[in-house]
């Protein structure tokens, strides 16, 4: 994860009606495809006389190419998922999965209506999607002496950095989780603290 990015944290619902078709839109925080799956599965069990259960869902960040997916569950092709996942992308939130449920009102809506429907029924549960910042973080090992744990730690939360491990042998060697955006600082700090011994040995 090279850049920090904003993530989903609550869940909505929020239905639309067009036509006398009602549209629930369900929003909810999603880092996986078996995430999306497993929610996609609770709708469809929730709402068993629906005539669609569509979805689609980013499980990085909102302009990350790799982590989608999406279906019109028996809408015609085009007109469900993937206006669903641009008004997700649109929505400048990643690690999010929409669920549209669908029941049809006897009115047909048409490719374009469809689209329209689809698409703004999850543009109008974003506004009310709460979301917070993922702040990118780098793996690295330092080994140090035990009589520099204290001040290595001090500068870790100087930097809002984490201890994954540690381990205790003859030096101690952690493994640390660094923000991107503060790992120079954290290097150079350790070069201050140890005239230039402390260095880190990987990244992972």
């Amino acid at each position: 994860m090279s850049k920090s990015y904003q993530i989903a944290i609550n869940e909505v619902e929020d239905e639309t009606i067009i036509s006398r078709s009602r549209f629930i839109c369900y929003l909810r925080p999603c880092d996986s495809s078996a995430e999306a799956k497993a929610m996609i599965k609770e709708l469809q069990q929730l709402h068993p006389q629906a005539n669609h259960h569509c979805h689609a869902f980013l499980t990085k960040a909102a302009d990350d190419s790799q982590g989608y997916g999406f279906s019109d569950d028996g809408e015609p092709t085009g007109t469900a998922g993937k206006p669903m996942l641009l008004a997700l992308q649109g929505g400048g939130i990643g690690q999010v999965c929409a669920v549209v449920v669908r029941y049809f009102g006897g009115t047909k809506l048409g490719t374009g209506g469809l689209q329209r429907a689809y698409g703004g029924s999850v543009r109008q549960a974003i506004t009310l999607l709460q979301s917070k910042l993922k702040i990118a973080m780098v793996h690295k090992t330092l080994a140090c002496q035990y009589s520099q744990v204290d001040d290595v730690l001090h500068l870790l939360r100087q930097v809002e950095g984490e201890v994954l491990t540690q381990d205790y042998q003859q030096s101690v060697i952690f493994q640390l989780a660094i923000p991107v955006d503060n790992l120079t600082l954290m290097q150079d700090k350790l070069q201050t603290l140890s005239a230039g011994q402390l260095q880190f040995n990987q990244t992972d």
